[in-house]
């Protein structure tokens, strides 16, 4: 398989522009107070790595041997499945992490420009350093998953629809708030969900010692809007609650629908509404995806942002279970205490 050396998007042009309203924030106090984000600073500063050197990537990989178990794929098990002869599914493996990296990869895209624009809209300094340790830590996963993807797949998926409609939406909102709430609570706490089944469940070194370093960045990333947003939610109005509660819901069911990997079945040429009928009704690639919402819901509560009205939707769409997990910044401190404890880092006791 030769390595592809770029992407030849069918939905979009190659280099599309949004134009966005924004606004710029100066922070001249230079207020260093909220020590638990300089933490964060401190921590991101210190676990900086150097994709090219950490990772081995000389590294064999076999996508239609398949890198990921057969039952995370949605129609394993089912009749659609025992139709498929060995070639077809060796196809279906291979579109299937295709299929699942690229959306990974267009979404770190989405990160890193969401997450420029909060460093120069979010009033608070601290929060302003962070943020900048995060827009490079966005650049190495995009970095990451591209070489994967061209490198070892040698296969594309667009950006889904669903994903580019959130990741829209995130970006041509003027309000900082509202970035972080779509970006780092909804798109990267689906995302390190996902990235925790994928570094436990996948056969190939290579790609599970890629994801478990994207996942450290990733556990910082989304502790960062958790710290951000709560104080920030706590001084908004009864409607400045409820639309930023609106915006949850509806992100919740775009990324519902993004896992529905809509596009595997239609490439494959199976029928895609049985196909996803299949997969939502039953088998362990259901419970992967309702699991990818275990760290939306907790942290949504934390912030105020789960009234009964959004229990009752949460509840409908059976992911209200949830509500009780830890939150992401406890989360962080937890990851953080066990690095300590085998030896990792020494500096992290004092800055803990």
């Amino acid at each position: 398989m030769d390595p592809m050396t770029k992407f030849t998007p069918k939905d979009h042009e190659a280099i599309e522009t949004l134009e966005v309203p924004e606004s710029v924030s100066y922070n001249w106090e230079y207020d260093s107070s909220r020590k638990r984000l300089s933490r964060l600073y401190e921590n991101a500063k210190r676990d900086q790595w150097n994709a090219t050197e950490r990772l081995d990537w000389s590294i064999d990989v076999d996508p239609e041997r398949g890198l990921l178990p057969d039952v995370a794929i949605g129609i394993y098990g089912t009749p659609i499945w025992e139709k498929l002869d060995a070639k077809q599914i060796e196809k279906l493996r291979h579109e299937q992490v295709t299929w699942q990296l690229c959306q990974f990869l267009h979404g770190e895209q989405g990160a890193l420009l969401a997450t420029s624009q909060i460093v120069t809209s979010v009033p608070w300094y601290e929060a302003k350093q962070y943020g900048a340790t995060q827009v490079m830590d966005e650049a190495r996963h995009v970095e990451v998953y591209r070489r994967f993807i061209q490198e070892k797949l040698g296969n594309e998926y667009d950006v889904n629809p669903e994903l580019k409609k959130l990741l829209d939406q995130i970006l041509t909102d003027s309000r900082w708030d509202m970035k972080l709430l779509g970006m780092q609570i909804i798109v990267e706490g689906l995302a390190l969900a996902a990235f925790g089944t994928l570094r436990d469940t996948t056969t190939n070194p290579l790609l599970r010692d890629l994801t478990a370093a994207v996942m450290e960045d990733e556990s910082r990333h989304v502790a960062y809007g958790v710290l951000s947003l709560r104080e920030y939610c706590n001084d908004l109005s009864e409607a400045e609650k409820t639309e930023r509660e609106e915006f949850v819901y509806e992100a919740c069911v775009l990324m519902r629908d993004r896992i529905q990997s809509r596009e595997v079945w239609e490439r494959m040429g199976l029928d895609p509404d049985e196909c996803i009928h299949h997969a939502e009704n039953g088998g362990l690639a259901a419970q992967f995806r309702h699991r990818l919402f275990s760290k939306i819901v907790p942290n949504v509560k934390s912030l105020g942002l789960l009234s009964e009205r959004q229990r009752e939707r949460f509840h409908a769409i059976d992911i209200l279970q949830y509500e009780n997990e830890t939150t992401s910044d406890v989360d962080h401190d937890i990851e953080l205490e066990r690095r300590v404890r085998a030896g990792e880092s020494i500096e992290a006791v004092a800055a803990a």
